[in-house]
């Protein structure tokens, strides 16, 4: 919370404290829904209460949806039944069911019979869909008018359907069975000529998804298209809800989010950060992928140590396995990012896989070739063997375009079996570059030196 609004939030508690409501009704009504829901987060549960019997009904429902779920179940269930009712009749179909699905079955039991009958089936519909899917991020709240309308007919349907709506920049023609036919912006519809029929003026290339189609596809496809919504249909292309821009924000914040914590190995159990929560959950959590690359990592020592009489000969090759193995390790990592990154917004294609690969490998061969040659220099300068030169340099620059070709090639090989390729990422990758790393390094090495007592 900024200066400012630490300021207004001093501001409100005094006024609530001193009942000065026209003044508190004055000071939050010019307020941003984000910036109110942060103040209301601050309070007491007597607090947020007044302050929810002060606001409008839409400022209200407005401020209560940019809020986490249990806050927001925490204050509708804190009001009188006939003022939550007011605030729900306001929020949007899918702001309610995604905070109903979050809650216990109690909570969510709760909050549907406050609502009105039609209102909770919307939102029930809704709760049937996968969260993750297209479904379950849309919402039901839509302007649709039918084909055969008029263009007149259609803007004095809009001025009934718009304050309902969750957005008026589209308007979708529907056939008499409800099938989504074609599309028409808000411009299009008012500069028609009133008395042209929709289905002379509307487009009928329209972009789609299906109700099930999994809510990254439905990112990239807006992203794509440059959509500020996108209609979903189901297998009978029936118009059954729209999925907006702000919504497709919140899908790319929490794809990203998940991907970076598969990337350090975290489960989806320890995802909701909680300072004041136990450690036994995290721990419980980590320490199986921790554990299995530990074990994972005693292959590295096992090359150590058959390479240890080498090591007890030329003991200036150990001053380097660091190197080799963090070079290798970074190398890969970079690759991986790339890589899972172009899968994620679908730059980077199946097709596309060989073409990958060589890609990451012929840039890991020329970085390696760089860093061979500075590396293998400064070996020989510094240990003043031209051979330890030649081992160092010769090893970091197949390390590294090993390296490389491993990072492109794990997430797409993941990716071809069906899971998701941030799972290939971060530790898993690290391990098994340290293993290759060292398995080269004292290849290269014997076989020098070998060469070098001969």
């Amino acid at each position: 919370m900024d200066l400012e609004m630490i300021g207004i939030l001093d501001q409100t508690i005094i006024l609530l404290q001193q009942r000065r409501e026209d003044e508190l009704r004055n000071l939050l009504a010019p307020l941003h829904p984000a910036d109110l829901a942060e103040i209301l987060e601050e309070l007491e549960d007597d607090q947020r209460s007044a302050i929810m019997h002060l606001l409008s009904e839409e400022a209200a429902a407005d401020a209560i949806a940019e809020m986490e779920p249990e806050d927001q179940a925490a204050i509708l269930t804190g009001l009188s039944e006939e003022r939550a009712q007011e605030i729900l009749e306001e929020m949007s179909a899918d702001d309610v069911a995604d905070m109903v699905g979050e809650l216990d079955p109690q909570q969510a039991g709760q909050i549907l019979q406050l609502m009105d009958a039609e209102d909770a089936t919307d939102v029930r519909e809704l709760l049937g869909f996968r969260s993750d899917s297209a479904g379950g991020i849309m919402t039901t709240e839509f302007i649709s008018v039918h084909s055969s309308l008029t263009a007149d007919e259609a803007i004095g349907e809009m001025r009934q359907a718009a304050p309902s709506a969750e957005t008026a920049y589209y308007v979708y023609v529907v056939d008499s069975k409800e099938k989504l036919v074609g599309v028409l912006s808000l411009r299009e519809l008012i500069i028609a000529p009133p008395k042209a029929q929709i289905r002379e003026i509307m487009r009928t290339a329209v972009v789609s998804v299906h109700v099930n189609e999994d809510q990254e596809e439905v990112a990239r496809v807006v992203k794509k298209y440059n959509l500020l919504a996108v209609p979903v249909v189901d297998d009978q292309e029936v118009l059954r809800g729209i999925i907006t821009v702000d919504d497709v924000i919140d899908v790319l914040e929490e794809e990203a989010t998940e991907d970076l914590y598969r990337a350090g190995g975290i489960s989806e159990a320890e995802q909701e950060f909680d300072l004041e929560g136990g450690i036994w959950p995290s721990i419980k959590a980590r320490i199986p992928w921790l554990m299995g690359l530990l074990f994972l990592s005693l292959v590295s020592g096992k090359v150590i140590e058959h390479f240890n009489p080498l090591l007890s000969s030329v003991s200036a090759l150990a001053i380097f396995i660091t190197t080799m193995a963090g070079g290798a390790g970074n190398a890969a990592t970079q690759a991986l990012t790339v890589v899972v990154r172009g899968l994620a917004t679908g730059e980077v294609e199946m097709d596309h896989f060989w073409w990958v690969v060589w890609r990451e490998t012929r840039i890991g061969l020329t970085i390696g070739l760089i860093c061979g040659v500075v590396l293998g220099a400064t070996a020989t300068l510094w240990h003043g063997s031209v051979w330890i030169g030649l081992v160092v340099g010769l090893s970091i620059t197949i390390n590294l375009m090993l390296a490389k070709a491993a990072g492109s090639v794990v997430p797409v090989m993941i990716q071809k079996i069906g899971l998701d390729p941030a799972v290939a990422s971060g530790p898993f990758i690290a391990t098994v570059t340290d293993t290759t790393s060292m398995l080269v390094y004292f290849t290269i090495a014997s076989v020098v030196m070998r060469m070098v007592s001969q």
